[in-house]
């Protein structure tokens, strides 16, 4: 390990314990927040100082809410670990369970947490205005919503200052593809491999990931090659993927499209960042077949990639549509679509509402988590800390063979993990081994890519860079202990 932990004890009797047992020690060692040695002499992580007590907590218990989630809810829904955690209290990066015992968040919900968990100033907002208005409809005035459109239209390049509200990303994408087969004329879609856009009808079309798609109508969408850096047969060649996506307007289509929507970097693919050049190239492609260009921010914007604002930027290239959620509201139900006026205008041609989308609630704290990433220059620290961090887990790649990429940027970070480098073997039951000790060590980290082999590290913008090297040794401990 690379860092020199302070203090250390020796676990004694460890090889005579029981796993299960074995197992709860090292929990409870690790929460005690020294640094301890295992049997092996090899120094267990200590996580950083936080001044944060949760109140006790005095609700169910795991087992009694596992009980009724069984019972009452979808059996769609799955969850992380054998023994699923009830977590009941969040300050800022970090979590804690029914028990007061803290994890660092490296997930943020799915890269949804932003600003940090209960966010002061992002908490006062949306209880202020809870307190006077918490809902009556965009048939009436209220300034939450036009004063966040406001905002949020001023962080977009060129001409793109329409918004409208919805509920989620997957309702953001569903508009935006309907807008953009409106304006051209045209239903024919093209989208990545790999990608991910939602769970409704014309977005699981969109979606190219089998895991996520049912065997329902899905029709008018053509699935081009991703520009896949790590496993893509050209490399980091953008513009030799591009010419798939011409290839498709001049073979599969009319001549004439109604858009294209990639995300800048898939996040349920596994944090995969497009190949450079291929936006530009696809977008003058598209733009030359008369359909609209769309980029997905729904994980990738609000800072998190902290050398930008949206993920898009670091392309090059200005979309018509942009669509967006999770980190907007940092973790409150609401996502956006943003276009120019000469577009939002087709929306004009029938009725399209939308009952919560913009409520005063969600409007203000949209608001507020625009205004804490600028007051606390969270994207500044995306940047700062997250190539810190991937710097660390670059090095971490250099030790241990089952680490085949590192890639992403700021806090959207990816670690794939292979049994074989040169064969790309995808470990699919080692990353599950892999996040499990790390959750005993107090780390939670998120999982994805087509494979289920990719660690996804989507934190809080508010994490520091002692977070990031207690994330990376707990990695690197639980991969030496393999």
């Amino acid at each position: 390990m690379q860092r020199i932990i302070q203090t250390a004890v020796t676990l004694s009797h460890r090889n005579s314990r029981s796993r299960s047992n074995s197992r709860c020690s090292l929990s409870q060692l690790a929460h005690t927040q020294s640094s301890v040695q295992d049997s092996n002499d090899i120094l267990i992580p200590k996580m950083p100082h936080f001044d944060y007590t949760p109140p006790p907590y005095t609700g169910p218990s795991s087992a009694e809410i596992l009980k009724k989630r069984k019972e009452y809810l979808s059996p769609s829904l799955f969850h992380f670990y054998n023994n699923p955690l009830n977590l009941v209290d969040g300050k800022m990066q970090y979590l804690y369970d029914e028990n007061g015992r803290r994890y660092l968040d490296s997930f943020g919900g799915i890269a949804t947490v932003c600003c940090g968990h209960c966010q002061p100033d992002v908490v006062e907002a949306i209880v202020n205005q809870t307190k006077r208005l918490q809902h009556s409809t965009v048939l009436y005035l209220n300034n939450a919503i036009a004063d966040f459109a406001e905002a949020l239209a001023s962080k977009m390049p060129g001409d793109l200052k329409v918004v409208y509200f919805t509920n989620s990303g997957t309702e953001a994408n569903e508009l935006a593809l309907m807008i953009a087969r409106l304006y051209s004329g045209c239903h024919d879609i093209i989208s990545l491999r790999n990608g991910y856009h939602g769970n409704a009808a014309g977005t699981m079309g969109a979606t190219a990931q089998s895991n996520y798609k049912f065997n329902v109508v899905q029709t008018g969408v053509h699935h081009a090659l991703n520009p896949d850096q790590y496993r893509g047969v050209f490399g980091s060649d953008g513009v030799k993927y591009a010419k798939d996506v011409q290839d498709i307007i001049d073979y599969g289509t009319s001549g004439h499209v109604g858009g294209f929507i990639a995300e800048a970097i898939q996040g349920v693919g596994g944090i995969m960042e497009l190949a450079p050049g291929y936006l530009p190239a696809v977008y003058d492609s598209i733009r030359k077949a008369g359909g609209l260009c769309i980029a997905d921010e729904v994980q990738s914007g609000f800072a998190r990639t902290g050398s930008h604002f949206w993920g898009f930027e670091a392309h090059g290239v200005v979309p018509d549509i942009v669509t967006m959620a999770k980190g907007i509201g940092n973790g409150i139900p609401i996502g956006a679509v943003v276009t120019t006026p000469e577009v939002a205008k087709v929306l004009t041609y029938r009725n399209y509402f939308n009952t919560f989308g913009g409520n005063p609630v969600c409007s203000a704290g949209g608001l507020a988590v625009l205004r804490v990433i600028e007051k606390e220059k969270l994207q500044q620290n995306a940047f700062v800390v997250g190539s810190y961090l991937k710097e660390r887990l670059t090095a971490l790649k250099e030790k241990h063979e089952i680490i085949g990429d590192v890639r992403g940027r700021g806090l959207m970070l990816g670690v794939e993990l292979v049994t074989d480098r040169q064969l790309k073997t995808p470990a699919k039951a080692e990353i599950l081994h892999i996040m499990d000790q790390m959750r005993e060590l107090g780390v939670l980290i998120g999982k994805g890519g087509f494979y289920g082999n990719v660690f996804r590290v989507t934190p809080p913008l508010c994490f520091t860079k002692e977070d990031a090297d207690f994330l990376v040794d707990v990695m690197d401990y639980t991969m030496s202990k393999m």
